[in-house]
């Protein structure tokens, strides 16, 4: 499974549901995206395992 796709979560901060592009041919990757409705940093990070498994965490800055 590689490519882009689309996961939702939700912001740390405000709660609000957000929807993420994810690069799945990128085995490991960590990076700030900015909440679409609060506008606060999110920190992202998303795990692709061999099998296509996508572990994904959104966490506050300051976590």
């Amino acid at each position: 499974m590689q490519g882009l796709i689309t996961k939702k979560s939700y912001c740390p901060y405000c709660g609000e549901p957000i929807e993420l592009i994810l690069d799945t041919s990128v085995p490991q990757q960590t990076y700030i995206e900015d909440c679409q409705v609060c506008c606060r940093p999110i920190l992202i990070s998303v795990t692709v395992d061999n099998d296509g498994y996508i572990d994904l965490q959104v966490r506050s800055e300051n976590e």
